[in-house]
């Protein structure tokens, strides 16, 4: 073998090849990523399936003598007034992992009310990928003056990022069942929050500390024997305790609560 060095003229000599094992080895390496990749992937979409919708969800989502139901390539659930034009909007965002059909019912009840409603889907049906798609809705309807976001859980949070992310935008903020983290007291906004008593997050939504996110112009219904997945019209909502009172006077409470912020946003301001 011939060594290189000072003063030498020999050539070094090559790195021998990886040998079998090497390759093996680099195989079984990247087999076990790959595995591990798809395995990850596969948890996520088990994880993101979408909760059950009840029968009165999809049968929401028609037209009534009072409302318009339109459904947008995108996803988009709309209902508009059929009374005149409507002044004041509302964009729900909807809860973690479930589908916009499961707010229909109460989205078409509020409507009925003299009111446009919208709700936006979201890739997985988890609202914080699509946080700004109120903004859309908002845009594509300048007849109306007066715009309150809102959502349920996850989608109520998201609306409140979409709030604090838009100053100027939303004049209300509808929380079902959720709490802002970013701090609006000083944005202005009309703020109606509804929630069951027996769901288990009431700390979060009632905590000083999260009130005050919320400032002066908030109104707290609290719904006595409601629970968190009675906030829509779907089923399996993990480890929540069972209501004492029915998904029909739990949503008689959400829609006045919420029909009664955006009734406040049409009335002018006290002198």
């Amino acid at each position: 073998m011939t060594e290189s060095g000072p003063g030498s003229t020999g050539t070094p000599t090559p790195r021998p090849a990886p040998g079998p094992r090497r390759r093996r080895l680099a195989i079984g390496c990247l087999g076990a990523v790959l595995i591990a990749l798809v395995a990850a992937i596969g948890g996520f979409l088990w994880w993101a399936q979408p909760q059950p919708l009840l029968p009165e969800a999809s049968a929401a989502l028609a037209s009534t003598p009072g409302t318009t139901f339109t459904e947008g390539s995108d996803g988009r659930l709309t209902w508009t007034p059929t009374s005149g034009a409507s002044t004041v909007g509302l964009v729900l965002y909807t809860g973690g992992k479930v589908p916009p059909a499961a707010y229909a019912p109460a989205a078409r009840a509020i409507a009925e009310q003299g009111h446009l409603v919208a709700i936006v889907p979201a890739p997985f049906n988890l609202a914080i990928l699509a946080s700004g798609a109120a903004r859309a809705v908002i845009d594509d309807h300048p007849e109306v003056s007066f715009w309150a976001v809102g959502g349920h859980s996850l989608g109520g949070a998201t609306a409140a990022l979409f709030v604090d992310g838009n100053p100027g935008v939303a004049d209300g903020l509808v929380l079902w069942a959720s709490y802002s983290s970013a701090d609006l007291a000083d944005d202005g906004v009309l703020v109606s929050s509804s929630y069951g008593t027996l769901d288990a997050g009431v700390p979060s939504f009632t905590s000083p500390e999260n009130v005050a996110k919320l400032g002066p112009a908030v109104v707290f219904t609290s719904i006595e024997g409601g629970n968190h997945e009675q906030m829509g019209w779907y089923t399996g909502q993990p480890n929540d305790p069972p209501a004492t009172i029915s998904r029909e006077a739990q949503q008689d409470r959400i829609v006045a609560a919420t029909s009664e912020l955006l009734d406040a946003l049409e009335e002018p301001p006290l002198p």
